[in-house]
């Protein structure tokens, strides 16, 4: 008899059980393949009547599960170490896991905009429209239209581009503001109207419910508080949610008394389902478990988060599909090891994944981990501050991950200790100034925290920085990424003790690396004033005692060293290509130690054309010791849940100013189109202006585009500026985005 040792039984797989639900299932079912249950509450029930630590199967067989509450999961529902218990799709089919209602019964009401009676469809709670914006807390979506999967706008005026706001008569903080044009004298209700503005500064918006409009004087009152830092003329924003707005395919408009829904659908409603979206709650939520795992499902039509794990351990997140949220897809708040990986997330409300986790006070890491996510056509409604992936705490990884297309910042960090490694990050910032792909800023004490071989490429316009160290952050290393028009590629925001090293920059503007010395100036109240943020964070955390004195001893004496200079950081063996390397503001230059770095010549790229930034064997780079940087792990990676890659193209545009017009001529503009990414593509670019009726754009003949890879068309157009406006700005933006950066001001010369 052959005997088998007891660590060889101990290795073996435990014996495996498993449930079956359907969507034509019931709940009075046994669970089985062949007699399903319907709901994934009965399944799990009977998941928890059944547990005996075997690993454990819900088969989810496709189609929809609508869900009129959360779907729970506690410690109760737990698996175990090597007995997890996953909820998935069963093979070649997908579950939607919904929050909304598809809706029928549209009928022709003036047109082509059609109308559905929704609560005459058991509809009847349709949220509601509130302040939402940087700065303010996190709260669902209203009811939200979707037609063919994808999220339609709500009536708004302009449909392209912006208002502008003149001035604000009763002060910045008075709750008034101007604007121009006629348009609003032709709307019939106002009682819900709404404006979206970036009110004071290009890096903060907010939606504000309008009190009353004089269409005479051209005046909004709007209720406290009043957009965020208040009103300031020649900013941006919009109107929304008018009836008459319905006024171009793809816009609806909810009737919130009777209850009628209007809409000019962009394609016949045979082509696709019109959803709206109900659930205010998280679709599905995660407290206090632990061995959990959603796999190959699909998360839509909510006006919450997807997906909200707070507590437990080692929940994963896996080859999901996550789109059309009113608020984040997955959210992650405690607990330790949660990951969310080869996951799709898409059409955010707000950001797309959110990892909170770890002590600061002891540096405990909790290895929370974002990798191998397609990110995209997120910060829907809020457009600032709602990244593809925000981490905080202690310990927390962003690896490989695909994000793009968005208005503001891609990744925003705060905490400790972090790994941000192997991204392909491009095409957002598009609509904001002053903002960076990668963003931190205002804690001395965010420390260690680590950038590496992330490709940040093709952002929005010159006010952007690929990384952005703002506001004094410290303590980060930036080795081995590769950042290609990048606007200002890396931005020291007078903080301290930051190593860039070993990277590729190239074509920036206006120059790779900044450094300014911010504390000594206006930003000095950060440290002495009234808020003195900077000492505030430093005072929470035990920075003088073990750990902390261990891991940053740059901190522990921080106060004595002069700590509104930028001292400690160091720019070393780092490639230079095309543009400025670097730029000092403040005097900084005589603090910032720069050697080794290789400038003003070719440092042998394999195929520099189709961005190949591999370097030659004889790049002269390699006699300055520089390490090759891996594209090969960079951007997403193969496994059973992305058995086809994305390749969205990447189309780069700007607009550049020729000639600037004048009182009696027209100016001249270029506008330039570039594919950037390895496929061929096509599409058109729309130009606007704001204010809407400040100038005339004569735009080029033909404004689509049909681009082989690497391909660039350019043309030039006229812009005329109407009598008496003094700054018009002109953007671009691709047809179908309601992303559109903000463009470039063409300033009147003075007579």
């Amino acid at each position: 008899m052959k005997i088998i040792p007891v660590a060889w039984l101990l290795a073996l797989p435990l014996a495996a059980a498993e449930f079956w639900a359907a969507p034509g299932g019931s709940d009075d079912n046994p669970g089985t393949r062949e007699r399903p249950f319907a709901t994934l509450e009965r399944a799990r029930d009977a998941v928890r009547a059944s547990r005996n630590g075997e690993r454990t199967t819900v088969w989810l067989r496709g189609g929809v599960y609508p869900l009129s509450r959360s779907f729970e999961l506690s410690a109760a529902d737990s698996g175990a170490d090597g007995a997890p218990v996953i909820y998935r799709s069963w093979p070649g089919e997908t579950a939607r896991i919904a929050g909304g209602r598809r809706i029928t019964g549209f009928q022709p009401w003036r047109g082509k905009i059609l109308q559905a009676d929704l609560k005459a469809q058991g509809v009847d709670n349709f949220g509601k429209l509130t302040r939402r914006g940087m700065g303010v807390a996190v709260r669902p979506a209203a009811l939200e239209v979707f037609f063919q999967d994808r999220p339609m706008p709500l009536a708004r005026w302009p449909n392209r581009g912006w208002a502008r706001l003149e001035g604000a008569p009763a002060g910045q903080n008075g709750g008034q503001f101007t604007y121009s044009g006629e348009r609003p004298k032709t709307w019939a209700r106002t009682d819900d109207l709404w404006v979206h503005g970036y009110w004071y500064y290009h890096w903060a918006d907010s939606y504000e419910r309008v009190t009353s409009i004089d269409t005479g004087a051209q005046v909004v009152t709007t209720v406290a508080p009043h957009g965020v830092y208040g009103y300031r003329g020649n900013q941006r924003f919009r109107f929304l949610n008018v009836l008459e707005e319905v006024d171009e395919p793809g816009e609806w408009y909810l009737d919130r008394g009777a209850g009628v829904l209007y809409f000019w659908p962009p394609a016949s409603l045979d082509s696709g389902e019109v959803w709206v979206s109900l659930l205010e709650q998280p679709l599905v939520r995660l407290r206090n478990a632990s061995y959990l795992e959603l796999v190959g499902l699909e998360f839509a039509f909510t006006r919450g988060h997807a997906i909200e794990i707070t507590g437990g351990a080692r929940n994963t997140v896996l080859g999901c599909a996550i789109r059309n949220t009113g608020n984040t897809g997955v959210r992650v708040d405690g607990g330790e090891f949660h990951v969310v990986a080869s996951c799709d997330i898409s059409e955010a409300g707000d950001g797309g994944i959110t990892l909170n986790g770890g002590d600061r006070q002891t540096l405990r890491p909790s290895y929370h981990a974002a990798r191998n996510n397609h990110i995209h056509s997120f910060s829907r409604w809020v457009r600032t501050y709602r990244p593809a992936v925000q981490i905080s705490g202690v310990g927390n990884y962003i690896q490989r991950n695909l994000i793009h297309d968005a208005p503001h910042t891609a990744i925003l960090l705060s905490g400790n200790n972090h790994v941000i490694e192997g991204n392909d990050i491009h095409s957002v910032t598009l609509e904001t100034g002053d903002v960076g792909a990668f963003y931190m800023g205002r804690d001395w004490t965010a420390r260690g925290n680590l950038l590496r071989h992330n490709l940040i490429h093709n952002l929005g316009n010159d006010d952007t920085n690929g990384i952005y160290l703002d506001d004094c952050a410290s303590g980060t290393h930036v080795f081995g990424n590769i950042l290609f028009r990048a606007a200002r590629e890396v931005h020291v925001g007078g903080g301290r003790d930051n190593l860039i090293e070993n990277n590729i920059f190239i074509d920036p503007r206006p120059a790779a690396v900044k450094f300014d010395a911010r504390a000594t100036g206006w930003a000095k109240g950060m440290i002495e004033g009234p808020n003195p943020t900077l000492m505030d964070r430093l005072k929470a955390m035990p920075y003088q005692e073990p750990p902390w004195s261990h891991y940053y001893p740059a901190l522990v004496n921080i106060l004595s060293d002069a700590p509104a200079l930028p001292k400690g950081n160091v720019v070393r063996r780092n490639l230079f290509y095309l543009g400025q390397p670097l730029q000092f503001m403040d005097n900084t230059q005589g603090l910032v130690a720069i050697y080794d770095n290789l400038t003003g010549v070719d440092p042998g790229f394999v195929d520099f054309q189709r961005n190949d930034f591999r370097l030659r064997e004889d790049s002269p780079a390699y006699a300055l010791g520089f390490e090759p940087i891996p594209m090969e792990r960079i951007g997403l990676w193969w496994d059973e849940f992305r058995a086809a890659m994305p390749a969205p193209p990447v189309i780069h545009h700007r607009l550049e100013l020729v000639a600037e017009p004048s009182e009696n001529a027209a100016g001249t503009m270029r506008l330039v189109v570039q594919n950037l990414g390895r496929v061929p593509a096509t599409g058109s670019i729309e130009l606007w202006a704001a204010p809407a009726e400040g100038g005339q754009l004569n735009p080029c003949p033909d404004m689509t585009f049909r681009l082989a890879a690497g391909e660039q068309a350019a043309c030039l157009f006229q812009v005329s500026v109407a009598a008496g406006v003094r700054d018009l700005t002109v953007g671009a933006a691709l047809a179908g985005s309601d992303i559109a950066p903000i463009g470039t001001l063409v300033r009147l010369k003075k007579p």
